[in-house]
């Protein structure tokens, strides 16, 4: 008997939306250079400013303020790159005004990997801790602050337990502190409402592939009285902030796509949180010693992160696998490596919750008849690996 087909790793990559697939189809034939001048280009050119438009609309700025890129991941190392930058045009950045970054323990690793870089040549790196539910301590953000300007990175809705930052009050005392803010809210947008002005942030990083939209093509906020030098140089493209032609089948795709979140999000918001809601009551219910990772209200609707110690989260993945349903142990971005989670770790649960930790992350083709088939498939495989465990599982017996 062939399983059921669930697919509920939507935090690692959407499926393409009906309509985005179209929009897609019939921008192919517009294969036009949006530089050219010719009648071939002007049509690419207009497409790619109606979906810029559709963008901008969304996260509530003007198109001017949008650049396209290659995927959140480019936007990510853009904005953080600045503060290495020797040109002239970043003398804004020059006597070591900004020579210091700050960001969470808990972000995605394009940022990680870019300050580790950043260390490198000469700038100052300091890491926030957070909470056990994953909500960074604003008070050693202050004393940081306090020491002198910075470029704040702080991700506005982590990928894998799903908790959500408070990005305007951070924005707010960054700025008290003379201190620039960039925010990843590629994991946000899409999911809850956005707007640039209520967060007040100079940089914000969004992708299409998490919103129903096609893969390769991101998107990065300036605001407009933010100084700013580009990563790829070399041509005009994109207002001279980004060189490269534009791709214009993924932007026309991404402006598609925001549009369809507008119209549908809030509906789904209300569903997969009632989903997230009866996944956890109903585990809580089948499986001892389980624990639910990120905070229990300031997360988002569609992310469920949970820990069951004496099973390993690789393991259980499989296991799922075979039974037809995707999950992911952490990060898309980090697969590959046996090392527990550092997000968990830093919100300071064992080792072996870690280990043993699997992210749900529902979507909009997500079924209630998925969540009923997970319950049913999901106990029944913890029982199996616990079995062949050879993790002492008294020891976890005061865990809720």
């Amino acid at each position: 008997m062939i399983p059921r087909k669930v697919y509920m790793d939507n935090n690692a990559t959407t499926p393409l939306h009906p309509e985005v697939k179209k929009e897609l189809i019939k921008a192919m034939d517009v294969f036009g250079n949006p530089s050219s001048m010719h009648q071939f280009g002007q049509a690419a050119k207009i497409m790619m400013r109606e979906a810029r438009e559709s963008v901008a609309s969304f996260i509530g700025c003007s198109p001017e303020e949008i650049i396209f890129t290659g995927s959140g991941s480019e936007a990510n190392n853009t904005v953080l790159s600045i503060l290495a930058c020797p040109s002239k045009q970043c003398s804004f950045f020059e006597g070591g005004r900004y020579k210091k970054v700050i960001t969470s323990v808990i972000e995605h690793p394009c940022v990680m990997e870019t300050v580790k870089c950043l260390s490198d040549r000469d700038i100052e790196v300091k890491y926030i801790d957070v909470d056990r539910y994953g909500k960074i301590k604003i008070g050693e953000l202050e004393q940081e602050l306090k020491k002198g300007p910075a470029l704040v990175s702080i991700m506005t809705a982590n990928n894998e337990i799903g908790t959500i930052q408070d990005i305007r009050s951070i924005s707010q005392l960054v700025h008290q502190y003379n201190s620039l803010i960039h925010t990843d809210a590629v994991q946000a947008v899409g999911k809850i409402p956005i707007d640039v002005n209520d967060l007040g942030v100079d940089f914000l990083t969004l992708s299409a592939h998490k919103i129903y939209g096609p893969k390769g093509i991101g998107a990065l906020y300036i605001h407009r009285n933010t100084p700013f030098c580009p990563l790829i140089r070399g041509g005009h493209q994109e207002g001279g902030r980004r060189a490269g032609t534009e791709n214009t089948l993924g932007i026309v795709g991404f402006g598609k796509a925001v549009e369809l979140r507008k119209i549908e999000m809030p509906a789904e918001h209300k569903r997969l949180l009632k989903f997230k809601e009866k996944l956890r009551e109903r585990l809580k219910n089948k499986i001892e010693h389980i624990y639910f990772n990120g905070h229990p209200e300031d997360s988002l609707a569609n992310t469920l992160n949970v820990s069951f110690p004496g099973a390993e989260g690789e393991s259980i993945l499989l296991y799922l696998d075979l039974e037809g349903i995707a999950v992911s142990t952490g990060s898309a971005c980090a697969s590959g490596s046996l090392d527990p989670s550092q997000v968990l770790l830093a919100t300071g649960i064992p080792i072996e919750y870690a280990h043993g930790s699997i992210r749900i992350s529902m979507g909009r083709e997500t079924t209630e008849e998925d969540i009923d088939y997970m319950i049913e498939v999901l106990p029944c495989i913890i029982k199996k690996i616990r079995s062949m465990s050879t993790v002492n599982m008294g020891s976890t017996g005061g865990v809720k």
